[in-house]
């Protein structure tokens, strides 16, 4: 325990990373080599960190990502079709700021789920705003959400988040409640936040896959026209470690 009154006053007043700082400093002789504005300037520095870090911590679990990824572990082996260059333009993060949309296709087992996280992440990390979701399971809780009456506030939620990744788009067939659904969410984020989707079906095939020909129009008008594309390849990466 601190016993030390500044000590205490920081902690009082939740400076944590401060406080930390300071108890450090003292058990460092060569500290006293600094001048007061060094010391002050490592304390400010150090508070910056732990709050920032706190921060990010709150974002991540906030997403709920289903994948701990970061994109500094993707694997660009040439099997994969990977464009290291687009990876790497997207991992700047400004696709988000342009209200972007990434789609990522490619059989099971390829790293679609693992790089939508990694990019997911990354986006945390930039101080955005990231919900995670499997897009079947999502539209059943907006079907109960509707009934308990909750359907309003989630959509809300959802809408104002900045990026909002719906893995294994196209897993199931829709009803027409779940279509309406689709739409709703993306004609609330189109043009003015990003959503990412990763699908085992092409995206050619996404419109036959929704069902309805005048719904389908309308949902992917708000969703592949401003997209990037993301089209892997080679054999699955259940095995590896990396994707």
């Amino acid at each position: 325990m601190l016993t030390h009154p500044t000590s205490e006053k920081l902690l009082a007043l939740r400076l944590l990373g401060m406080g930390k700082a300071l108890e450090e400093q003292r058990r460092m002789p060569e500290i006293q080599e600094l001048s007061f504005e060094e010391r002050l300037g490592l304390l400010v520095d150090r508070e910056m960190t732990e709050r920032d870090n706190r921060r990010l911590g709150s974002r991540l679990r906030k997403a709920k990502l289903r994948i701990e990824a970061a994109v500094e572990d993707i694997a660009y082996r040439p099997a994969r079709g990977l464009d290291k260059s687009l990876m790497l333009a997207l991992s700047s993060c400004r696709w988000i700021a342009e209200h972007q949309n990434i789609l990522i296709t490619g059989a099971t087992g390829v790293g679609k789920s693992f790089i939508a996280c990694a990019l997911a992440q990354k986006a945390c990390r930039e101080g955005h705003t990231v919900l995670y979701f499997r897009l079947p399971r999502l539209l059943q809780d907006l079907g109960l959400a509707r009934v308990d009456g909750r359907y309003g506030k989630l959509l809300a939620a959802i809408a104002r988040t900045d990026v909002v990744v719906l893995d294994d788009w196209g897993l199931a067939p829709l009803n027409d409640e779940q279509r309406r659904d689709l739409l709703e969410l993306l004609d609330d984020r189109y043009s003015c936040r990003s959503t990412l989707v990763t699908s085992q079906l092409p995206v050619e095939h996404w419109h036959e896959a929704l069902g309805d020909p005048t719904l389908a129009d309308a949902i992917l008008d708000r969703l592949i026209h401003n997209a990037h594309r993301i089209i892997l390849k080679g054999e699955s990466m259940r095995k590896r470690s990396k994707a």
